[in-house]
């Protein structure tokens, strides 16, 4: 699997690094199982500091798309990881749709909560 980053971009180096995982899942390069690079090696690789793949790598963990481990590292994990990178990806792109036109949370979530009517 292929990690980019672009260090002149204003998202944040460990939201890059995440979204990458989540293409991967999505996309099929990754899949339950899978093992991701060791945060030491994949900061060495990228020029980065080892707590920013550390940071992505609790955010993947807290949307429920990886499992990490002491001494075992970082595991693809769910019963569907696409669908759910997918899903995650669709939120941050709704989110920041929402924030460019000027929709607030409390709004936003009223259209959401609309579509499961």
């Amino acid at each position: 699997m292929l990690f980019r980053v672009d260090p002149s971009s204003s998202t944040p180096l460990s939201d890059q690094i995440a979204g990458c995982v989540r293409r991967g899942i999505a996309d099929g390069l990754l899949s339950r199982g899978d093992r991701l690079p060791a945060g030491r090696e994949l900061a060495s690789s990228l020029g980065v500091n080892m707590h920013t793949v550390l940071r992505a790598y609790a955010d993947l963990r807290d949307e429920g798309l990886i499992e990490l481990r002491p001494g075992r590292g970082a595991t693809v994990t769910g019963a569907n990881p696409a669908d759910q990178a997918r899903l995650v990806e669709t939120v941050r792109e709704l989110v920041a749709t929402a924030r460019r036109a000027g929709v607030g949370r409390d709004e936003l979530m009223t259209l959401v909560d609309k579509e499961f009517a």
